[in-house]
């Protein structure tokens, strides 16, 4: 199975994607297909023994649209250039449009400017068009200031009569046929007012110099490309945090090679290459450092404002800032490969994929323009058989299509989609799809793994309790017995031992027992370290005292291990996997959110249980082999529950997949991380709420802009259909044509509100 994306040109509302859709999915071969029109992509999964990637593209332009895969050539750099591109474009087709509408619009109404704002009118424009004697002056003349605005504004024809012929009409096709009805019917007046003029019948050349309408299509076609240009200046402010990321990643980097060093582009970076990064520069590409020491700020990765101290052996991630020291690193990740390279692919997936709301309005809106023409041919019908004047039945039936083109009804999804996404990359918390952002908003019950997510995932030392010896001393023999083990919680021991100076004995006869504790002999002396079943088995004695402070030192869930000479206890040493510091907050928060947390760990019932009341967790889940986690959340789901997995490690994978949203901290393992629909940078529990309210925040502003859609048009239609006429209202298309602009500036401009969202 291949997943691929295209770029996808042409398309100018949701009716064309939901066409090129269509069209790609019925490729023998061809299992899933999702259409973006914000971003003008396409990404196609088949299998490639059954379909071409030629026969996916040749399928794009049947339909009358052109196709490209991403990396290929043809393919644009970037969705910067190309949006840079068409803003560009639409720009000087406005303006240029503009620049011939105004003498067009002045000469169509300047008897109007004089009789009803009494505005003096110069003497050539009376001499040459005022009057029945000069209508055909004044027809031709109108004729030819249109025509610059219909060629500048041709694609409109192209596309919407190509769409239209091929059975596919879409926003275009209401444009060309609404503004063609309107020259057709101008071009019906001009030959009406040459007959009356050869004929004598001067009333018929004055009445049809009346009701021209060249100066509506003008007007409809320079206000659409207004709305256009306001429409794709929007959408370009919604890819700005993607945009923002690439930027971050410096062009060039210095490279040690045949030790001297070299600055080069940073594509030519490869894996183990000695990269050097001098204060106030960005790292290149991800590593491990080799020589010197620094303090980076990695606060636009992983969101930390204070800056990270880095020594040797210590990993850097592309695009932070080293802020101190000079050092020198090995590249360990270079290209696509890079930590920034995986955000901004992450980003871009998300923002061309395609929540399950978006293809519900995809179904609308390719069944919305045919019968939007067939209701713009029987309003026009109707007012016929009514007695109505052609003129009259004409301008309803354009005013109909204009207001109804459903460009705002293909804006209202993928705009907020992009810029939630958006939004949600610059807190550091990355969204693989939009079907993962819409589910997010609707779970019910959150199930959190503890190690790595609840707890920082690491042993440390919490209680140092010397029986009979000073704390320095028992630290010593710690220290000097522990440095020999393997084991997690001997790591922590040696650790701690080291930050406080404690001194290190050579031990002789080291032994460790599996699962019990481990004995040497320093200075002559036998001395042993385990729980208190390993000090029994030895025959050491353990007072009352000791056991109780064990006993209630497991019970905060920690492990006490014990330490004793040949005779006596010498004092116990407490470990445990500290509680993140936002862990609590996050839990009481997403109570608030009417969501109930259950933590699910393969840790031991007393454990668990000191976590679930440190952290008042209403239901946990302990001892529960890692196989075993999948069938916790498929249980879970079974009950009617939607359900959000919280994990981090290996064994997380199968669970974070069974969720209906997987969140993965981005700490954890690899497979952890690309097992899931939601990725935290910062390995913060607090980051999955502010998810939740993201998603929330969307999906409230998709339901706001599909109302505002379908308002537009539940109201425009049946004006511009003249249904309210009996009352004087009436929609003629120049009117209509900016009502319908307006609706797409309205609804980006919406979804843009969400750049407002806070943590």
């Amino acid at each position: 199975m291949t997943k691929e994306k295209f770029h996808v040109t042409g398309m100018s509302c949701s009716a064309c994607s939901a066409h090129v859709e269509k069209s790609v999915s019925a490729l023998p071969g061809v299992t899933s297909v999702t259409v973006n029109l914000l971003t003008n992509s396409m990404q196609v999964e088949y299998e490639e023994s059954a379909v071409s990637q030629k026969a996916i593209i040749r399928a794009v332009k049947s339909g009358g649209y052109g196709a490209s895969p991403e990396k290929s050539d043809a393919a644009p750099k970037s969705a910067a250039e190309e949006s840079g591109s068409a803003l560009k474009g639409m720009k000087r087709r406005f303006f240029l449009s503009l620049c011939f509408l105004v003498p067009l619009m002045y000469l169509a109404m300047y008897h109007m400017f004089y009789e009803w704002f009494g505005l003096p009118i110069p003497s050539f424009m009376t001499n040459w068009f005022h009057g029945p004697e000069n209508a055909v002056t004044f027809a031709l003349t109108q004729l030819l200031l249109l025509t610059p605005i219909l060629i500048v504004n041709h694609s409109y024809f192209q596309k919407g009569f190509g769409s239209l012929f091929r059975g596919a009409p879409n926003m275009d096709s209401l444009i060309a046929i609404g503004s063609s009805a309107a020259i057709a019917y101008g071009l019906f007046a001009l030959y009406r007012i040459g007959y009356g003029l050869g004929h004598g019948q001067i009333e018929v050349a004055e009445h049809y110099s009346m009701d021209l309408y060249f100066e509506s299509a003008g007007t409809i076609l320079t206000l659409i490309t207004l709305g256009k240009f306001l429409e794709t200046k929007s959408k370009g402010r919604t890819s700005e945090a993607i945009t923002k990321l690439m930027n971050l990643a410096p062009k060039t980097a210095f490279v040690v090679r045949d030790g001297e060093e070299r600055e080069i582009p940073v594509e030519e970076i490869v894996f183990g290459d000695l990269v050097a990064v001098k204060p106030g520069a960005s790292v290149p590409v991800d590593g491990v450092i080799e020589e010197g020491s620094t303090s980076i700020d990695e606060s636009a990765i992983t969101g930390e404002s204070i800056p990270v101290e880095k020594k040797a052996g210590d990993s850097v991630i592309s695009a932070t800032v080293n802020k101190t020291g000079y050092f020198r690193f090995r590249a360990t990740k270079v290209g696509e490969n890079t930590t920034i390279a995986q955000i901004v692919k992450l980003v871009e997936e998300a923002s061309s994929s395609k929540a399950p709301i978006a293809k519900l309005a995809d179904k609308i809106a390719g069944i919305f323009v045919p019968t939007v023409i067939c209701i713009a041919l029987i309003a026009a019908g109707i007012w016929l058989a009514l007695g109505a004047t052609a003129e009259f039945a004409l301008s309803t039936g354009i005013s109909v299509l204009v207001i109804s083109c459903p460009c705002a009804l293909g804006l209202a999804t993928p705009v907020a989609i992009m810029v939630g996404t958006g939004k949600g990359a610059e807190n550091g918390i990355l969204i693989k799809s939009g079907d993962a952002l819409e589910t997010a908003h609707s779970i019910d019950t959150v199930v959190l793994d503890k190690t790595g997510t609840i707890t920082e995932g690491r042993p440390k030392v919490t209680d140092v309790i010397p029986w009979g010896l000073s704390e320095q001393e028992l630290l010593s023999v710690a220290y000097s017995l522990e440095k020999q083990s393997e084991h997690p919680l001997a790591e922590a021991i040696v650790t701690y031992a080291e930050e406080q100076g404690a001194a290190l004995q050579k031990a002789q006869n080291f032994r460790a027992k599996f699962g019990r504790g481990v004995q040497a002999t320093l200075e002559g002396k036998s001395y042993f370290a385990g729980n208190l079943a390993f000090l029994r088995e030895m025959g050491l004695p353990v007072e009352e005292k000791a056991e109780a402070l064990a006993a209630g030192l497991a019970d905060d869930g920690k492990t006490p291990l014990l330490f004793a000479g040949d005779s006596s206890l010498l004092g116990i040493i407490a470990v445990a996997d500290v509680l993140k510091p936002t862990s609590q907050e996050a839990i009481r928060r997403f109570g608030e959110l009417g969501i109930e947390t259950v933590m699910l760990t393969g840790d031991n019932a007393r454990t668990a249980e000191a976590i679930r009341r440190k952290l008042q967790i209403p239901q946990v889940i302990a001892e529960v082999l890692p196989q075993e986690k999948e069938q916790k959340i498929a249980r879970l789901q079974q009950e009617g529950h939607k359900v959000a997995m919280i994990g981090d490690g290996v064994n997380d994978a199968p669970a974070l997949t069974r969720a209906d949203v997987g969140i993965a901290i981005g700490a954890g393992s690899d497979v952890a991380v690309e097992s899931a629909d939601i990725v935290l940078v910062r390995s913060d529990l607090l980051d999955a709420v502010t998810a939740v309210r993201l998603s929330k925040a969307v999906m409230r502003n998709i339901k706001e802009n599909l109302f505002w859609a379908f308002f537009y048009n539940s109201i425009g239609i049946p004006l511009a259909a003249g249904l309210f006429s009996f009352w004087g209202l009436r929609l003629n298309p120049m009117f209509a044509a900016a009502a319908m602009s307006l609706s797409s500036v309205f609804v980006v401009s919406n979804a843009l509100r969400l750049k407002f969202f806070r943590k």
